[in-house]
């Protein structure tokens, strides 16, 4: 069904119309469905624009057709009509659909959205809604976006000051599931697998529900985010083997602190300014966190030091990972010292999905502190640490933490739990199912 069937059938309440929300229909034969939480519960009823940004095959295009059949079941025939930016080819293009659209809303229609799905396919396409606002013309209108060049959404972000209504966010990232999720629908079939599964999907809901059915993450969906990236980097003029050098680098370095020059140089760039517009672009697409070091004492960034590069997608990471990890058994093979860089990566996806849901402005940004001859993995906030180990751990190890930290609290990521004073040790799965921190 295209577009303009789409829209008429909207305009005229046909909303049993097969083909209306695709999405929707074929998760009717879908075993493993999944909740969606990113911070946006229901949509508000004022008007401005909500941008929702995040990679493809994510659940943005389900979200948004949940949102836009819901809307029109609420607030009636002519009360919500789509547009698809994949279809469309320009902003002079974008901007007359816009107007077609909203010349289309009931006039007695309480609520008016429009929805705009993967708008970043359309070069500058916040020109389009700029010059529409400036007009008056969305005055009356909720246009909710959605796109997959998250480089493209942030700046239009920005570059929609004072443009997108009052209400209190606007902006939102679109989030992995939680593992709490992923274990409440596939929990029953993978039992005590459920864990490297998760890892291994990315929180991904068409990767996890694929590994929940067959066990294995196929190479269809491998192949969706490699094109996605590589498709962002060539639409950046960026070359498309620098960036697969890149991620070698960071990938073997893992949980090193390591400085762009070094990055350059291991991956065959010109020089660090090279490299850093690599790991941006990375940044942008919420598939790589920056680590930057700690000051305890002033409670603030190192950015001079040399900085960690935990991926915070780990579905990308398997993409351009050489060890091509598809199954659980692939995952138990690996040494245990590369077991537990990933579960160290699995807890930065955590930490950057829960900063993503708070609204942070850089959920992407994180820390890690080392002094002397300790180092632990992430500052959450200055009083809550995080240390990643895969083994056995016990308190006798960090009997140095309360005299270091004396107002902060660790939690030490391992085999075994314990507690100690402001020291927890527990699982991985306890601190991913934790909600109180």
């Amino acid at each position: 069904m295209d577009v303009s069937q789409v829209n008429d059938h909207l305009l005229h309440g046909r909303l049993d119309a097969r083909g209306l929300f695709p999405h929707l229909e074929a998760l009717e034969h879908s075993p493993f469905v999944f909740r969606v939480d990113f911070g946006l519960s229901t949509l508000p009823e004022e008007s401005g624009v909500l941008l929702v940004r995040g990679p493809r095959q994510y659940g943005k295009s389900t979200w948004l057709e949940g949102q836009l059949q819901t809307t029109a079941r609420a607030f009636g025939p002519g009360s919500a009509f789509y547009l698809n930016g994949d279809e469309l080819g320009d902003v002079q293009e974008l901007t007359e659909a816009i107007r077609r659209l909203i010349a289309l809303h009931r006039d007695d229609a309480r609520v008016r959205r429009l929805f705009l799905d993967e708008v970043t396919a359309v070069e500058g396409w916040e020109r389009a809604l700029k010059l529409l606002i400036d007009r008056g013309e969305l005055k009356d209108v909720l246009v909710v976006t959605t796109g997959s060049r998250a480089t493209d959404l942030r700046r239009g972000v920005e570059r929609l000051p004072g443009r997108k209504g009052r209400m209190r966010r606007t902006a939102f990232l679109f989030t992995p599931i939680p593992f709490a999720e992923f274990k409440r629908v596939c929990g029953a079939v993978l039992g005590e697998n459920a864990l490297v599964a998760y890892l291994l999907s990315g929180g991904c809901p068409l990767a996890a529900a694929e590994i929940a059915a067959h066990g294995r993450l196929p190479e269809f969906v491998i192949e969706m985010v490699r094109d996605w990236m590589l498709g962002e980097c060539a639409a950046s003029g960026r070359d498309r083997a620098s960036l697969i050098g890149v991620w070698d680098v960071v990938l073997r370095r893992g949980g090193t602190p390591i400085g762009q020059a070094a990055v350059a140089r291991e991956s065959g760039l010109a020089n660090n300014t090279v490299a850093s517009g690599y790991l941006q672009m990375l940044a942008d697409l919420m598939t790589l966190g920056t680590a930057h070091a700690w000051d305890a004492d002033r409670k603030l960034s190192v950015r001079r030091k040399p900085a960690k590069f935990p991926p915070i997608n780990l579905l990308a990471a398997i993409t351009f990972d050489r060890a091509r990890l598809r199954t659980v058994d692939d995952f138990k093979a690996l040494a245990p010292e590369v077991q537990g860089r990933w579960y160290e990566w699995l807890v930065a996806q955590e930490i950057a999905r829960r900063a993503a849901l708070r609204g942070d402005e850089s959920p992407e940004t994180l820390h890690y502190w080392e002094g002397g001859d300790h180092e632990l993995d992430y500052v959450v906030r200055p009083d809550l640490l995080i240390e990643v180990k895969r083994g056995g751990t016990s308190a006798l190890e960090f009997g140095w933490f309360a005299r270091t930290f004396p107002r902060a609290k660790l939690r030490v990521v391992g085999r075994d739990r314990f507690t100690a004073e402001r020291i927890t040790g527990m699982t991985l799965e306890d601190l991913l199912l934790d909600p109180e921190w």
